[in-house]
């Protein structure tokens, strides 16, 4: 008999190596569907036999794929950039014949949601959009069996759990290139929470930019604040009151750098004449703006999608080399930016 390639619990792979099928065979033979040819049931069921506890558990005939449901969690509003993430959860679930269990709003966050998790019937799974848990509720989760995916983690993550965000850093980085491009050097940024992973992965590549052309990011031109409009809008006044003013504002999102144009606008500067500034997201907000705003767009929807596929793949218990999944990011240069002022 093959045994399983790794120690521990074999995997749907092992059981496809051992038969001659294909993996999606197994899965189906697993969840009991009926499209299977009879002499491939009987093969599968029996290298399943004989692999006995390290095999993967078939599907109970009485839970019906169609009737599961996976709690989705996600304790904030639903704005666009929130909204744009559950609607692409909810879309991809039903093509898969899944329903949602959804946890969502301010409220929500004060709740612990994760502690009894395990235990609520009907729920197969778990997908947690930037939770504000500690990662030791976090770990006891999977320690629970529980299958789930983290969208856009807050802190780091043991590399065992799976996640799926977008490429801070490489964004962040291509975003400072552009300015550094257009002639500027006194570049402020206007980061997010000081906890959140996504702030330290922009905020290193934002410093990188810097350094490849030989620039440290100074410290006076940093600031870090809670993603909102008017927290955006109270750091750029600091900022663009300092005797010597950055010529550009990068906003950790698209919603911080609108309220940089108001304190812009405030204080006469034209924007993109006298200062330039960028956002992140490329949520709608972003091509509402006068000028339209030059930002990063993350694949908010693509992130959702990812996230449902990963969790599928996770209680099928196919094998997932990749845990943490970074998604590509793209530079999108609209009219908020251009070529630093003449002194």
């Amino acid at each position: 008999m093959t045994r399983p390639s790794s120690p521990g619990r074999a995997t749907v792979r092992d059981i496809a190596a051992q038969t001659g099928v294909s993996i999606a065979t197994v899965s189906r033979v697993l969840n009991g569907q009926d499209n299977v040819a009879p002499h491939t049931r009987d093969l599968v069921r029996r290298a399943v036999d004989e692999l006995g506890a390290q095999a993967p558990a078939p599907r109970s005939q009485g839970a019906p794929r169609s009737a599961e449901a996976v709690f989705v969690r996600c304790p904030y509003l639903l704005t666009d950039y929130f909204g744009l993430i559950v609607s692409s959860i909810a879309e991809t679930l039903d093509l898969h014949g899944r329903h949602m269990i959804l946890d969502a709003g301010e409220p929500a966050a004060a709740k612990r949601a994760l502690v009894d998790l395990h235990a609520r019937a009907g729920i197969s799974g778990a997908i947690l959009i930037l939770p504000p848990e500690p990662v030791e509720e976090i770990i006891a989760l999977r320690a629970r069996k529980v299958a789930f995916v983290v969208v856009d983690p807050r802190t780091p993550l043991p590399g065992d759990i799976v996640a799926v965000s977008a490429a801070h850093a490489a964004g962040a980085r291509r975003l400072a290139a552009h300015l550094i491009e257009l002639g500027h050097r006194r570049i402020g940024v206007i980061g997010g929470p000081d906890e959140w992973m996504a702030s330290d992965a922009r905020l290193a590549g934002h410093g990188s930019a810097l350094a490849d052309a030989g620039l440290l990011l100074q410290p006076e031109l940093h600031r870090s604040v809670h993603p909102t409009t008017e927290d955006g809008y109270r750091a750029a006044c600091h900022l663009l009151d300092l005797p010597d003013r950055p010529t550009a504002l990068v906003g950790f999102n698209d919603k911080i750098a609108v309220g940089a144009l108001r304190a812009a606008a405030e204080r006469r500067l034209r924007v993109p004449q006298d200062l330039s500034v960028a956002g992140f997201d490329d949520i709608e907000l972003s091509r509402a703006t006068s000028p339209l705003l030059t930002t990063v767009r993350q694949p908010l929807q693509e992130m959702g999608r990812m996230a449902v596929t990963q969790l599928l793949r996770l209680q099928e218990r196919h094998r997932l080399d990749a845990l943490h999944v970074d998604l590509a990011t793209e530079l999108v240069i609209r009219e908020s930016t251009g070529p630093v002022p003449a002194a």
